[in-house]
């Protein structure tokens, strides 16, 4: 059985994210492979050092969609239309490179797990690769009504071309758009996905908006969404625990995860 982790690296930045994602799970131990989906422009100087860690590098062209589909998901149209309103989004975010994870569904392995580059694991979560097609966790980081969403920043998959075809088929349906891009597009094409416990995609906001569910024996992803823990930003003071903890992990030090402390 061949298994694989999937991250995407579309610039430098994620690039950068991407490596300390490297050195999380090499500290815990899996000895599934890791695969690093790279789009042109990515500078030989930021792949470089993923592939030292032991990634295989795989460069991915953008999906063959229509004209129109990519002016419907130009990054004006998609943030005229679904503003972001809680969080702040960095300016190196481009919303059709998100369609590029699909890409992990052309890969030669049997069962992957993909893992956005902005997130860490901190736990072995080899376990999910034993999980079906498609699983996923909610896209909980303010409240529980957000419970109904899946968030893309982790989930399970089977690569396979015919299925890789089939998700073609819809993206670029005539009059298709996709509200949050790649994560409005999954949830349709497996409307029956299975829920993940939060602790498999932890959301850094639950960590100041739902602090009752953050216990850190539990977590196992820690995915920053919105500002990235490598940039300066407004919610540096209020995040600063998982900030250092991604540093840590990106200078490829072994963190102290038992003298971490839960929210107050």
């Amino acid at each position: 059985m061949r298994n694989a982790y999937v991250t995407l690296v579309t610039n430098a930045d994620f690039a950068r994210g991407a490596g300390a994602l490297l050195h999380s799970l090499a500290q815990t131990g899996t000895q599934a492979d890791r695969v690093v989906l790279h789009t042109d422009g990515v500078p030989d100087a930021a792949l470089g050092p993923l592939k030292a860690q032991g990634a295989r590098l795989v460069r991915v062209d953008h999906l063959p969609t229509s004209d129109a589909f990519n002016a419907a998901h130009a990054k004006r149209n998609i943030h005229e239309k679904n503003p972001f309103t809680k969080g702040e989004k960095p300016a190196f975010h481009t919303p059709l490179d998100n369609f590029c994870k699909l890409r992990l569904w052309q890969l030669p392995y049997d069962r992957t797990v993909f893992l956005d580059a902005d997130t860490l694991v901190i736990r072995n979560i080899d376990t999910l690769f034993d999980y079906p097609e498609f699983c996923a966790a909610p896209n909980v980081y303010e409240s529980l009504a957000d419970f109904h969403r899946l968030n893309s920043g982790v989930f399970t998959a089977r690569p396979s071309e015919a299925t890789f075809q089939r998700m073609l088929d819809t993206l670029d349906a005539p009059g298709a758009f996709w509200k949050r891009t790649d994560q409005t597009f999954l949830e349709t094409v497996f409307p029956d996905w299975h829920g993940l416990p939060v602790t498999f995609n932890m959301l850094q906001y639950a960590w100041f908006n739902l602090p009752g569910l953050w216990h850190w024996p539990s977590v196992k992803v820690i995915h920053y969404q919105y500002e990235k823990p490598w940039a300066d930003h407004a919610k540096v003071d209020r995040l600063r625990p998982l900030i250092d903890l991604w540093h840590t992990y990106a200078c490829g030090e072994r963190p102290d995860l038992d003298a971490l402390k839960d929210p107050a």
